[in-house]
């Protein structure tokens, strides 16, 4: 943990030294229908990302379930399947998760990528799926053209990596950074799945709950 802590602390203040903080305009027309941003990322809003990516209610719920499950398969088989051990699991999800955000929002910040996700609200369901999924290799630049995900492409597999540091000795492996890295591919689909969706099903089960209520009588 003090490698990790070591590691998060100086990629942590490398990405604020070097964010930048352009003004560039993203497309007025917005004829891809993403959600608007009207300036380019800012280091401030670079640090809140990383903050919300691993420490927002959407990553800690996931981590209940992940931990839970791996504790029940008692993987790694080091840590034990008992309450210690869950614990362990989801502190180690963390750390990892973390390191892989501070790394692509550090090195993103050299060239201007934008990590943050933009949905396609108001476009067509099949063509909202596919930007679920392009925007996982798929980011934008500070002029808000689509760029790859080139540093997302180097957190990644770096941040699993660089976890076996502190990972025990049955995941040490380039082979089990390997698997992770395509799961935590996966791990970001999904995420993109939830933050283009779930604000459309939790309107709809607002206006369905308030269409619903009847005046009160007096």
């Amino acid at each position: 943990m003090t490698t990790y802590a070591a590691l998060l602390f100086f990629s942590l203040a490398g990405s604020m030294a070097i964010a930048q903080n352009g003004t560039a305009r993203v497309d007025p027309q917005n004829q891809a229908g993403l959600q608007s941003d009207t300036s380019a990322i800012t280091p401030e809003q670079r640090l809140g990302w990383i903050l919300k990516s691993t420490l927002g209610p959407k990553n800690l719920t996931a981590g209940f379930f992940v931990s839970g499950l791996s504790t029940w398969h008692n993987e790694p088989p080091e840590y034990g399947p008992h309450w210690e051990g869950y614990g362990r699991r989801y502190g180690l999800r963390l750390t990892v998760g973390g390191t892989s955000n501070v790394i692509e929002a550090g090195l993103g910040s050299i060239w201007g990528e934008d990590p943050r996700y933009k949905r396609a609200e108001g476009q067509p369901v099949v063509r909202r799926v596919v930007h679920v999924f392009t925007s996982t290799f798929v980011t934008h630049n500070r002029d808000g053209d689509p760029m790859p995900a080139y540093a997302r492409y180097i957190a990644v597999p770096g941040g699993n990596l660089a976890s076996n540091l502190w990972r025990p000795d049955s995941q040490a492996t380039v082979a089990n950074a390997a698997v992770r890295t395509g799961l935590g591919f996966l791990s970001r689909i999904i995420g993109n799945a939830f933050s283009e969706f779930f604000p459309d099903l939790r309107e709809h089960a607002f206006h369905r709950k308030s269409a619903g209520a009847t005046p009160a009588s007096w």
